[in-house]
């Protein structure tokens, strides 16, 4: 169903990242969150290098930064929490162009700043060199159970008709004189989420009964881009996993130096 379709975030390229195994590209992923993750706040140079290690994998892949910089939008209230953080926390305090702020705060207000920030980097980073189908295959290969597996093939899939749909409620709203600048509007766009909900519920128990009459049983089958794709060497294991080791290679020098 949904795993013949792109995703919004994928960006179309032929670079070698692009056409690295979605099982490798997955766990590098998850490797390098963690290692931002795990390193400690308190010291700065780390981050740089796992800056480093990003905008080398986008050379490789041919993603210009101006692509990846309005999608890092979405961390935007985490921002807002980092810069009232060193208002709000006790402790030391040192005095920053007239203002008195917290010694923790600051720390803390840095830590989920670089850490988120990098995170939803390497997260889009993911997102737009691996297609929306070849993420079902990658965590079957992982050994993620076929109904999990599954679920999120049709969540891919319907992901799509809701953003279409929500669209389309919003273009409706404006035919009709709606302003989402003023808060009395809000009622309107309430009443169109719990709307949109409505619908979707409906259509989980429509899908859920055509499939049903069609034979399933709750055993999903095996998909065929199991049997058609590649498996990962591990040349290209290594190869793809390498940002990941990196990363967790400057996360334990980072704490040996702490």
């Amino acid at each position: 169903m949904g795993a013949g379709h792109s995703h919004p975030l994928y960006r179309q390229g032929d670079s070698r990242v692009h056409r690295a195994p979605a099982e490798a590209k997955l766990v590098c992923l998850v490797g390098f969150v963690f290692a931002v993750v795990a390193t400690p706040r308190e010291m700065f140079w780390p981050y740089a290098a796992f800056a480093a290690i990003l905008v080398t994998v986008w050379v490789i892949a041919g993603i210009p930064a101006r692509w990846i910089a309005p999608r890092m939008l979405i961390e935007a209230p985490f921002v807002v929490l980092a810069v009232l953080l060193p208002f709000a926390e006790g402790g030391d305090r040192v005095d920053v162009v007239g203002m008195s702020l917290s010694v923790s705060g600051l720390y803390a207000a840095w830590g989920i700043l670089i850490k988120g920030t990098l995170g939803v980097a390497a997260s889009l980073t993911f997102a737009a060199t691996t297609r929306a189908g070849e993420l079902p295959v990658a965590l079957s290969r992982l050994g993620i159970p076929g109904m999990v597996t599954q679920i999120l093939v049709m969540m891919l899939r319907y992901v799509e008709l809701l953003s279409a749909q929500a669209a389309q409620q919003r273009v409706a709203r404006l035919a009709r004189g709606d302003d989402p600048r003023f808060a009395h509007q809000a009622a309107a766009i309430a009443k169109g989420v719990g709307s949109l909900f409505l619908r979707s519920y409906e259509r989980g128990e429509r899908v859920h009964l055509a499939m049903s009459s069609r034979g399933f049983t709750g055993t999903v089958p095996e998909m065929a881009a199991m049997a058609t794709s590649v498996k990962a060497t591990s040349v290209q294991w290594l190869a793809v996993t390498m940002p990941a080791l990196v990363a967790v290679t400057v996360s334990v020098i980072a704490w040996n130096g702490l």
